[in-house]
């Protein structure tokens, strides 16, 4: 297998790499990766392809971004990597027609036998599909994918089944087929309507993703847009008595303190004359004077950006009844987040599962609850959860963005998606004011 060097592009086979002890053959540049040495292939990639990774989710090193997005990022690059896609026809094909001639050879073309023979054939298919679209180690498209191939592989059963029956006059082979291409188009009809159920799981765990970036700035260098954790500062800032004696007429409220490191880190506060701050009060050191800047302006909008979760939704409420924010007081606030409604209308997201989500679901104050439909309600009691650090940062920093320049954005009516193929590894680009 070979592999380009990332520092002056000559490949190097598996050879010259052991030759080189994992050096470059002709610059002596050390690889960080080795995919012939990975034991699970779905996990073996090149040092292009983690470069890329990175190239790719900072916009060619232009914009910062937080750890959890690169493990997202990293994670469907690679379930995306994965993927055969229509190729399977190929082989189904192929193998049908070797084992047609190569069985019937050695039972003699006996029709019973072939017939057995195709039904498990077609069946071991039918289950690996089937298990291909239950899977939450698949994304969202690649299980929709495997539901779509499920109802392709009934019109091919369908098709080969009546020619095999035909050539071999077996009557009883156009029932099997007949019974195993309906079997096979309604089980891919069925999976296709319940992909929202289905919860996704990561392939990649944060301490893998951890491990991989440190192995690569080892070699190459520090990744210099990756953020690192988000750390409150014990100590107050000093702010000029000039500076804290005005306010701001907008405020954006995150309820993470990565997310509302990754939006100062991207310059959101200077380009928008807005604060940010997070529910958990990061940055720690100016916060108080921060909010007592905010508390003075009667003008304020007040920006609340979360997760589509319990405790997201949760942000409004929270804001409005809490006396450490904004509690009696004519403070427009607005929602700039992710609503569960967004997410039930929409496909190809990363919808985790949760029992602790679900649990605090259930606990929602009456308050948020009568802002939520029934719907809703049983999508988060269900304990699904969909994080603002799945979208990469230049989809959400638009958002922001956009909705920051719109002066109302709850008038629209919600989340406007366009897929975007796979230029980001699959998802949608989003275009709407906001998120709700």
């Amino acid at each position: 297998m070979g592999m380009r060097c990332i520092q002056c592009g000559a490949d190097n086979l598996l050879a010259d790499r052991t030759r080189n002890n994992g050096h470059c053959k002709q610059c002596n540049h050390p690889f960080a990766f080795e995919p012939a040495t990975v034991t699970d292939k779905k996990f073996a990639f090149t040092d292009p392809f983690f470069k890329k990774a990175i190239d790719d989710i900072s916009s060619q090193n232009i914009l910062f971004f937080t750890p959890k997005q690169f493990l997202y990022f990293i994670d469907r690059r690679l379930k995306a990597k994965n993927s055969s896609g229509l190729a399977w026809i190929l082989v189904y094909f192929f193998l049908t027609v070797w084992g047609f001639f190569f069985f019937g050879a050695i039972t003699g073309g006996s029709p019973v036998a072939l017939l057995v023979l195709f039904s498990i054939f077609n069946l071991l298919w039918i289950l690996t599909f089937f298990s291909g679209s239950e899977s939450s180690q698949q994304s969202s498209r690649s299980r929709r994918a495997n539901a779509i191939n499920l109802q392709v592989l009934g019109i091919l059963i369908a098709v080969v089944g009546i020619f095999i029956s035909t050539v071999n006059g077996i009557f009883a082979g156009y029932i099997m087929s007949a019974i195993l291409a309906i079997l096979s188009v309604w089980l891919g009809y069925f999976q296709r309507h319940r992909q929202q159920k289905i919860g996704e799981e990561f392939i990649v765990t944060a301490a893998m993703s951890a491990v991989w970036l440190q192995r690569w700035q080892s070699v190459n260098g520090e990744v210099e847009k990756l953020l690192p954790a988000p750390v409150q500062a014990a100590l107050p800032a000093s702010i000029d008595p000039e500076v804290s004696a005005y306010s701001f007429d907008r405020a954006i409220v995150c309820d993470s303190d990565a997310i509302a490191q990754f939006l100062i880190a991207n310059n959101v506060h200077f380009e928008n004359n807005c604060a940010i701050l997070s529910i958990g009060g990061y940055p720690q050191n100016i916060f108080n004077t921060v909010i007592e800047m905010l508390r003075r302006n009667p003008d304020l909008k007040v920006y609340a950006l979360h997760d589509a979760s319990a405790i997201g939704v949760s942000l409004i409420y929270q804001l409005r009844s809490s006396s450490e924010w904004f509690a009696n007081q004519a403070v427009t606030i607005l929602d700039l987040g992710v609503s569960p409604r967004q997410i039930l209308a929409n496909r190809n997201l990363f919808v985790q599962k949760s029992e602790a989500m679900a649990q605090a679901a259930r606990q929602l104050p009456d308050a948020v609850r009568q802002s939520l439909t029934a719907q809703e309600i049983a999508w988060l009691e269900a304990g699904n959860c969909v994080e603002l650090e799945s979208f990469t940062p230049q989809r959400l920093l638009r958002v922001v963005n956009y909705g920051l320049a719109q002066t109302d954005p709850q008038s629209n009516d919600g989340l406007i998606l366009v897929d975007d193929g796979a230029a980001y590894g699959g998802g949608y680009v989003f275009v709407s004011d906001s998120f709700g």
